[in-house]
């Protein structure tokens, strides 16, 4: 079990938050989410022999919801990686945690739906996909282990659908996803992630009508570019209308953002934008997001 203590500014008592964990080495490296964690001042894990150890966030994606902590231990059982991406629908699973505190909870189910996107809940944070399960999720499941029937973790318990008329829908995070984010949080202690330096108006994209009254093209409006960024650097302003990067059309925020998710570090990406009826053209290098 993992408990982690917040204190917000307005609350000057300490708060207390609970989630799971999963254990993948001997030498106490653990596997959570993001939200487990996230603003916690101190993090301690409790094992199934009742020992308590304060932990050391590694690092955090909080764009995946995954968090990597570590425990000063050794010799400590641990859980092999198994394959999400071949897992049935109809498969068993186990989902393992402590629910509402209720440390080494394991519930039973199988695999409902593969490659869920997150849109299907309302979030903060981006997947590119889920695990649905039927096995029982419940607060404190999060960042538990679900388990095939070979006894390996195949995902990361992580949401689920909470309404009056829903029921036996929980999401977990694919372990071949959770993987080399894990390697580069070890690695690293941050994951690398290309940014262009621009936040999107969403209150204003050109849509068929409006481009055709001002005669400009479809697209989306930078309504802020991060100085010293990547998009200053090439040369885009805020107010700039982005319609067209490389070959794609640019119509919505989640087009932009496709394309992105995409790249690397590095890459260069030639878009075209209209600013005040001109064409603008930016060759734009894309820089690393999520530094520390």
């Amino acid at each position: 079990r993992l408990r982690g203590g917040f204190e917000p500014p307005q609350h000057p008592q300490q708060q207390r938050g609970g989630g799971s964990g999963v254990i993948i080495s001997p030498d106490g490296y653990i596997i959570t989410n993001n939200h487990v964690v996230e603003d916690a001042s101190e993090v301690k894990v409790t094992l199934n022999d009742n020992r308590t150890f304060t932990a050391k966030v590694i690092g955090t994606d909080p764009t995946t919801d995954v968090a990597l902590v570590k425990i000063d231990a050794t010799d400590l059982p641990n859980i092999p990686f198994g394959e999400s991406d071949a897992l049935r629908l109809g498969e068993w699973v186990l989902a393992i945690g402590s629910p509402y505190g209720l440390q080494s909870t394991v519930t039973a189910g199988i695999i409902s739906a593969k490659a869920r996107n997150l849109d299907i809940i309302p979030s903060q944070f981006r997947i590119e996909s889920f695990i649905q399960t039927d096995a029982a999720v419940n607060p404190g499941n999060s960042g538990g282990a679900l388990v095939n029937s070979k006894g390996e973790v195949v995902g990361i318990n992580s949401a689920k659908l909470v309404a009056s008329n829903a029921e036996g829908m929980g999401f977990a995070l694919s372990i071949n996803e959770v993987k080399p984010i894990v390697e580069e949080l070890i690695s690293k202690g941050h994951v690398s992630r290309p940014y262009l330096g621009v936040s999107i108006n969403s209150q204003y994209q050109v849509d068929e009508a409006t481009a055709e009254k001002y005669e400009i093209p479809m697209g989306i409006q930078i309504a802020e570019v991060v100085k010293g960024g990547p998009a200053e650097k090439a040369g885009l302003q805020a107010g700039d209308i982005i319609y067209k990067v490389d070959d794609t059309l640019i119509q919505s925020f989640e087009d932009l953002s496709d394309i992105i998710d995409e790249c690397q570090v590095g890459d260069q990406l030639r878009i075209l934008a209209n600013r005040n009826g001109q064409k603008i053209t930016a060759n734009v290098t894309l820089a690393e997001g999520n530094a520390q």
